[in-house]
């Protein structure tokens, strides 16, 4: 059935990108499948079924809480976001890890709790870039026996050659180890997607991948290089076929004015599904495996298509690709300047999510 706005997730996908993960992991070191921002716009729940993690990681207490309704019973969740007292209700009514860097944050804190420390390598967001600080926290866990790991973010592991990466890395790993030696329950992990496929040595105990699982490249280049297998195919219809005389044009503002007689299929997708106004005149999708330009302003829930002068095969009701058939969401985000992460992060709640078998 055709719908105008359709994301098909791959399992079978999601499955080779986690086994792909798991062959350049180091011995022991366990697998944390990202699920956040509703797995990256593909479905939280299909992407924690199907990458057979070890653990799963978001980013707010809701995501946590959302899991567990979903069926989530047995999995470690963490919750890597910074909370609010009321979040940290949420995360722990959700049994899920959660996230500290200073003493004042564990005032209050259940005996249930499970923490990570979090030390600021570098990244300069959550975490403490002390790590006399960082050791206090971890030190003050363990004596309530809530010290649960010792963790970082890096900034530039999807920037090959990135010499502030090492710089992390050491950081890192000088004040975690110590603390892992003491207290060898702690588990430790750092790597992210990029992290996981290029750096051994920040594997660590476990790895959090989040985009590489998706299909998507970390360096937002081209996946197939890094073998992996995107898992997000977004389709819409045609809606109208219509011929567009010289000098008609198509769309808010006239920005497409034909320069000479052609014909115009109407798609039925447009920023409010996620498919982004800056692709103006600035993307192709492709039918019956050929490729057209989007022509015209992209609207809110249309765009439009120049087919060229007559004799287009391309009739109402033809599936139209935007992503997938050969456009990648690295080809997208190339387009708009972006990341492959905002492309499928951006695809909103009337964007329908299948399972294709």
């Amino acid at each position: 059935m055709a719908l105008r706005a359709q994301a098909h997730i791959d399992p079978a996908a999601l499955a080779a990108n986690a086994v792909t993960l798991r062959a350049v992991l180091s011995r022991g070191t366990r697998l944390c499948a990202v699920v956040k921002a509703d797995g990256y716009g593909h479905g939280a729940a299909l992407a924690a079924a199907h990458t057979g993690a070890d653990w799963l990681a978001v980013a707010t207490a809701l995501e946590a809480a959302g899991l567990r309704a979903a069926g989530f019973a047995t999995p470690r969740i963490l919750v890597m976001g910074a909370l609010s007292p009321a979040e940290r209700e949420i995360a722990l009514a959700a049994r899920a890890d959660i996230v500290a860097w200073n003493l004042a944050s564990l005032d209050g804190l259940p005996s249930v709790a499970r923490v990570h420390v979090k030390l600021d390598s570098g990244m300069g967001r959550l975490g403490t870039r002390s790590p006399e600080q960082a050791t206090a926290v971890a030190e003050a866990l363990a004596a309530r026996g809530q010290l649960a790991g010792l963790m970082t973010h890096f900034a530039t592991a999807d920037v090959p050659g990135d010499p502030f990466f090492a710089e992390q890395l050491s950081r890192f790993t000088a004040w975690a180890r110590p603390l892992n030696a003491r207290f060898p329950d702690a588990l430790v992990h750092a790597a992210n997607s990029a992290a996981t496929l290029a750096a051994p040595a920040a594997h660590f105990d476990m790895v959090r991948a989040g985009v590489a699982l998706y299909g998507l490249d970390p360096a937002n280049t081209d996946p197939a290089r890094l073998a992996l297998r995107p898992a997000l195919r977004l389709t819409s219809y045609v809606a109208a076929v219509k011929a567009c005389a010289a000098g008609e044009s198509a769309g808010y503002g006239r920005r497409f004015v034909a320069a000479r007689d052609t014909v115009l299929a109407t798609v039925p997708i447009g920023y409010g599904d996620g498919w982004r106004r800056g692709l103006t005149n600035n993307a192709d999708v492709v039918i019956h495996g050929e490729r057209y330009p989007l022509v015209g302003t992209v609207s809110m829930d249309n765009i439009t298509v120049d087919l060229g002068p007559g004799g287009s095969p391309v009739r109402p009701g033809d599936t139209v690709t935007l992503i997938g058939d050969g456009i990648t969401a690295e080809e997208v985000a190339g387009r708009l300047g972006t990341l492959n992460y905002e492309v499928t992060c951006g695809l909103t709640a009337r964007v329908t999510r299948t399972e294709v078998a």
